[in-house]
């Protein structure tokens, strides 16, 4: 049984920024918190383009540097096809709830996300997802 913590975009984007802000000092230290405790830490390759496609549009070379050098530190997992067809039914289901994470034309990264959790680890793995938009990953 592996402790697995899956940085969505917000920790991610966090993990890239220089310390010296109290959000970012706190991102920083539990991330040697974890890696301390023995977790895995994962990027997910949709949290990574989340973050990449921003700090690009900024022009945030920098970040960048630092969000290919955590790429060394921490493993990554790329999107299966098993998780974009979990992805879909977890889409679908929460917009037939009302309550939709996205826009109807929306890629969602959020379900993506899920739907990689949910297929890329065995079943006694403790799989957790770091966000900081628990509003919509919670769902």
């Amino acid at each position: 049984m592996a402790r697995v913590v899956l940085l969505d975009a917000g920790p991610l984007g966090l993990a890239c920024s220089r310390p010296g802000a109290p959000r970012v000092d706190r991102c920083h230290a539990w991330l040697l918190h974890l890696e301390f405790s023995a977790a895995d830490i994962i990027i997910p390759a949709i949290a990574d383009y989340e973050v990449r496609r921003e700090l690009f549009r900024l022009g945030a070379r920098a970040k960048l540097r630092n969000l290919d050098l955590l790429k060394t530190r921490f493993d990554t997992l790329d999107i299966s096809r098993a998780a974009l067809e979990r992805a879909a039914e977890f889409w679908a289901a929460l917009r037939n709830a009302g309550v939709p994470t996205a826009g109807p034309q929306d890629l969602d990264a959020d379900s993506i996300l899920a739907g990689m959790a949910a297929t890329a680890f065995d079943p006694s793995d403790i799989v957790t997802i770091a966000t900081t938009n628990v509003a919509h990953l919670g769902r």
